[in-house]
């Protein structure tokens, strides 16, 4: 076949089949976890690796990279940073239910700190992990396939003996699916399974009387007990939790709240962020009840004090927390893992029968092979204490044998020709010699010291051994009841070991409420300088500098400290702030940034007008833009509770220019960047909905654009400077809206 050939296909389908390819490739040699042993192909490999090292639980620990570049060169050609994470997480308790690796070193912690490089840490198994997922490697349970570059031998599965997917968890991200189980109590989930091997019709309600639901490393409350039916039936649905909380009594009738448990969502940088959020309820006034807060977490525990007022309400402080915060968090659920080679979302029954399946194949193989065993051991041990009772025969037959094979051929048929008796009777008695090939070699290899009575002795008891090994073997493999009755003897016997208390408490808890303090209502000034740094302040303050205030910034205004403040930008977006949320303080604090308190980016537009949502409540504002579009809207439209709502409609190229609300004006003169000047009455602009465009205050030329919009009242003596000329509003001649206005002559 020629190698330059050139293979035409339709490029849509090629990308297609690629990308299934991939896909597939994905999930299930990479993210998912297998059912049967709850790991994923790195794991498997890694732990595998270890086994085939010898690195024993009772043996000296080796260096994590030793282990991560043996894997990575035998199993694993994907990288040694993947191989290394799965290493490191197989040794986190606090990430795992059973933590199957026993890391010394620096292994990372409960607050996000990662584990040191590999060449740092070393590690070896855990006695769980030897006995219970690599205890059988060795009897030919499980089936072997050729690694990578089929230089090596590796396991399809590991011969877990306990439903791992379930007791550790899992999760992964594959193309177009994720896998993210929870951890449970090991004794619950042995519990469990031996309930649905003594009951394979046993409903999920019944089977939740043993599994009573997660049971995260972390401790913490499961707060939706009655949604863990439905979870556990479907295999999938949302686990709400929260961390644990205590109030510790100090001195001075205060009152610390001490967080002692943390949801399971919150290990890692998790717990910088919640700190990090308590003090921005503090920063952005939402409680004022925090005094300090300090993370006193250590070996011993979680611990995250947060020292309240002598005032404050505690629990309600709490509630605040776990709406807030994520010291109340969910957990998405989706028990999704690799069975019968696809991948596949299962519930608790369907989890526990594959695991169940499972360990019935693994005994099933297991002591076929142990009864081929000790069927060999028991015919070898037959022949050589048959061979015990005519051992003079024996001895007469290798003495006048010329080599192996006469004297081998003469105890297996009985053949003589050849070899040289002493007597008639022994002759007879050789001929009638009938042991099998393996008796024959047991006996040509056996040492004389095996001839003394006590060996023989040791010979027959041994021999009975083995008969009652055969016997119960073959009682297993004939009986499912026998061989369900090993699996939860050995199921009971990791209980006892391995099995711990419960941490994750599973209850109904009502949702947090949070009562907000009501807040006496008060009047406030705002103001808002040329920078765009926005402040409150008492009124009585702003009196008496009021002189410096309003020449010194650009938006001054009262306003009630429950009300709200709307921001018109030029891009025509109205934002709206909690008057509450503005930083309160004295005339000359600088005040906050307009970005952090709204959604306002002062880099994309520019605030044209601000004011509070009373004033515009009871007045009409007139919108002009740069095209020269206007009207008025009724200012109750923008009384809205969302964040940032359109306050106009702009076409395209157009900003607004100016935002103004109606009290007393009684004209409005337009000024275009060219010096024309149009007044005009305000009761020619229409009013429309805030959604519409607006009609036309006055033609412009073509490249002309309105740029400035100043508002007279009658017998006002306003005037403006235009390029160093004095320009008396008022004596401006009254116009026409649409019309071309006047050009100012300098």
């Amino acid at each position: 076949m020629d190698d330059n050939r050139i293979i035409r296909t339709e490029y849509s389908e090629e990308m297609q089949k690629a990308f299934i390819d991939y896909a597939m490739s994905v999930i299930i040699a990479r993210a998912l976890p297998d059912i049967r042993d709850g790991l994923k192909p790195v794991q498997r490999r890694v732990l595998y690796d270890m086994y085939e090292l010898g690195i024993r639980f009772d043996k000296p620990y080796r260096k994590s990279a030793r282990i991560v570049g043996d894997t990575m060169g035998k199993y694993h050609p994907h990288g040694d940073s993947s191989i290394y994470d799965s290493l490191v997480v197989m040794s986190q308790d606090f990430k795992k239910g059973l933590a199957l690796i026993d890391g010394h070193g620096n292994f990372g912690n409960i607050e996000g700190d990662g584990a040191a490089a590999m060449r740092y840490t070393e590690a070896r198994l855990e006695k769980v992990t030897q006995e219970a997922f690599l205890g059988d490697l060795d009897k030919d349970v499980v089936d072997f396939v050729p690694n990578f570059d089929e230089t090596e031998k590796e396991p399809v599965v590991l011969p877990v003996r306990i439903p791992n997917f379930l007791v550790n968890g899992s999760e992964g991200i594959a193309v177009g699916m994720t896998t993210s189980t929870p951890p449970h109590n090991l004794g619950e989930v042995i519990d469990a399974m031996k309930a649905y091997m003594q009951n394979e019709n046993i409903t999920v309600r019944e089977l939740m009387r043993h599994l009573k639901g997660p049971d995260f490393p972390t401790g913490g409350v499961v707060t939706n007990k009655d949604d863990l039916q439905e979870i556990y039936e479907t295999g999938a649905g949302r686990i709400k939790i929260r961390g644990k909380v205590e109030f510790e009594k100090v001195k001075g009738g205060r009152t610390n709240v001490v967080i002692s448990e943390i949801p399971y969502t919150m290990i890692g940088a998790g717990i910088a962020k919640f700190l990090s959020d308590v003090a921005a309820l503090v920063e952005t006034k939402k409680t004022q009840d925090v005094t300090d807060i300090s993370n006193q977490s250590s070996k011993e525990g979680i611990r995250i004090v947060i020292e309240l007022k002598k005032d404050a309400d505690a629990e309600n402080f709490v509630n605040l927390l776990y709406k807030k915060t994520r010291l109340e968090d969910t957990f998405g659920v989706n028990m999704l893992a690799i069975s019968d080679g696809r991948p596949e979302t299962m519930g608790l029954k369907q989890i526990l029968k594959a695991n169940v399946d499972f360990q019935y194949e693994l005994a099933t193989r297991k002591y076929t092979n142990l009864l081929a065993k000790e069927l060999e051991r028991k015919e070898i041990q037959e022949g050589l204490i048959k061979a015990c009772n005519v051992i003079d025969l024996i001895i007469e037959i290798l003495r006048g044998s010329k080599d192996r094979a006469m004297a081998k051929a003469c105890l297996v048929e009985g053949k003589i020709d050849g070899i040289k008796f002493k007597t008639k009777e022994s002759k007879i008695m050789a001929t009638q010699l009938m042991f099998t090939e393996k008796q024959a070699n047991a006996i040509l290899e056996m040492r004389l010291y095996k001839l003394i009575g006590l060996e023989i002795e040791a010979l027959i008891n041994e021999h009975e051994d083995t008969m009652a090994n055969i016997y119960r073997y073959e009682d297993i493999l004939d009986r499912r009841d026998s061989m369900a009755q090993v699996i939860m003897n050995e199921l009971d016997e990791y209980k006892k070991e391995y099995g711990r208390k419960r941490r994750t408490v599973i209850d109904n808890v009502e949702e947090a409420v949070y009562k907000e303090k009501e807040i006496e209502e008060t009047d406030i000034c705002i103001l808002v300088d040329r920078f765009g740094y926005i402040k409150s302040m008492d009124t009585a303050a702003y009196e008496r500098n009021r002189e410096a205030a309003d020449a010194e910034n650009r938006f001054v205004f009262s306003c009630k400290n429950t009300g709200k403040v709307c921001v018109f930008t030029d891009t025509g977006q109205l934002h709206t702030i909690k008057a509450a949320d503005i930083p309160f303080g004295k005339f000359r604090d600088k005040g906050t940034p307009l970005d952090n308190i709204s959604n306002y980016n002062s880099e994309k537009e520019q605030a044209v007008y601000i004011t509070s949502q009373t004033e515009l409540n009871l007045r009409q504002v007139v919108f002009v833009t740069a095209q020269s579009m206007m009207k008025l809207v009724d200012g109750g439209e923008f009384d809205v509770s969302k964040r940032t709502v359109a306050a106009t409609n702009l076409t395209d190229g157009d900003a607004v220019v100016s935002v103004a609300a109606l009290h007393e004006q009684r004209y409005i003169i337009l000024q275009t960047k060219e010096g024309v000047f149009l007044k005009f009455s305000v009761e020619e602009i229409p009013e429309k909905k805030k959604g519409a465009v607006g009609v036309r205050g006055m033609k412009l030329s073509p490249k002309d654009s309105v740029e400035k919009v100043y508002y007279t009242m009658v017998l006002d003596n306003t005037s403006i400077e235009y390029k160093g000329k004095e320009i008396l509003l008022n004596d401006l001649k009254n116009g026409r809206r649409d019309t071309k206005g006047t050009k100012i002559r300098v």
